[in-house]
């Protein structure tokens, strides 16, 4: 009878051991769920982050070439034919200047 009972007692602390083992086995397995969930979090937000700052850099575009087109029709309300010539180049060497710090931001950005 006493040997019964210490072999029981054996299967019972041996059992336990498993189920903690597998306890343990669970939770770290959890952890590791909650890293690459964290991680696929940071990805996601990084990307959205990205997605916002191009589309406000195409907005901001947009509004700069609207700039220009409204002074182009200022211009040519205002002045004659020769200066506005001169007018029309200068912005659109202010565009391409816009275009290169456009350019210049993302790449820092990146």
């Amino acid at each position: 009878m006493m040997m019964m009972m210490i072999m029981m007692m054996m299967m019972m602390m041996m059992m336990m051991m498993m189920m903690m083992m597998m306890m343990m086995m669970m939770m770290m397995m959890m952890m590791m769920m909650m890293m690459m969930m964290m991680m696929i979090m940071i990805i996601m937000l990084l990307m959205i982050l990205m997605m916002m700052m191009v589309i406000l850099m195409t907005t901001m575009m947009m509004m700069m070439t609207t700039m220009m087109i409204d002074d182009d029709v200022d211009d040519d309300d205002d002045d004659d034919d020769d200066d506005d010539d001169d007018d029309d180049d200068d912005d659109d060497d202010d565009d391409v200047m816009m275009m290169m710090m456009m350019m210049m931001m993302m790449s820092m950005m990146i």
